[in-house]
Order: structure tokens, then sequence, then C-alpha cells
């Protein structure tokens, strides 16, 4: 059974970086594109970005873009997101999932497309 697992969450001052994993187990990540999602208090989902199963396209949301980098390890069948140049609107529970759909060649970010989902971090960008 697929199973996904988030890690690396905690509390960064403005500007600073986070480094978020998340594991996945029961499969390689060649069969699944693989997604951020992020949800704020009193907010609903956000998807932030996303890396293509084969090939390794990748995707973001406008908000991110230029400060995080989505990437894998295929030995260590991980996917990580570095987060760069954190702001406090970036606070929220950071959760990784799997499935999706892909148009044009590049992920998409609608959760409802994906059907495997972590557990979620928290990240929280305050001073």
């Amino acid at each position: 059974q697929l199973q996904l697992v988030e890690s690396g969450g905690g509390l960064v001052q403005p500007g600073g970086s986070l480094r978020l994993s998340c594991a996945v187990s029961g499969s390689t990540l060649d069969d699944y594109n693989i997604g951020w999602f992020r949800q704020a208090p009193g907010k609903g989902r956000e998807g932030v970005s996303c890396i293509r199963s084969r090939g390794g396209s990748t995707n973001y949301a406008d908000s991110v873009k230029g400060r995080f980098t989505i990437f894998r390890d295929n030995a260590k069948n991980t996917i990580y997101l570095q987060m760069n140049s954190l702001k406090p609107e970036d606070t929220a529970v950071y959760s990784c999932a799997a499935g999706g759909r892909v148009l044009f060649r590049v992920c998409v970010l609608s959760e409802e497309t994906y059907g495997y989902w972590g557990q979620g971090t928290q990240v929280t960008v305050s001073s």
C-alpha cells in the first residue's frame, strides 16, 4: 500500500529556509506524480508544487516561484521541497500527495486528482 510521510517542518524566522521531505513507500517515484500542498488556518488547501513521475518536470504556484524548489532522490524514494526566503504568509500545514495528472507534459496542481496523502507537517514563519 502506498504511504507518504512528511518531515522537516518547524519554526523559522522570515527570510529563513526549511527543507521538507516526503518519504514514499509501497511504490517507486516513477509510478506517481508527487505534489506538495499547504493549508493555512481558516483557508482552503493550496497547491504549492509538483514533480512528474517520469521525466521529472516540475510545476510551481506563482506565490512560491523563485523561492521554492522541488526535487527527488530516487535512491531514497523521497521528494524534497526546499523553501527559501520564507514569508509569514507561507505559514501552513504542508502535505505531500501522490497521483495527479499531467497536462501538456506538466503535472497539475489540482488536489482532487491526488489520491494518496501524507499526514502533514507544520511550517511556521514568524519572528
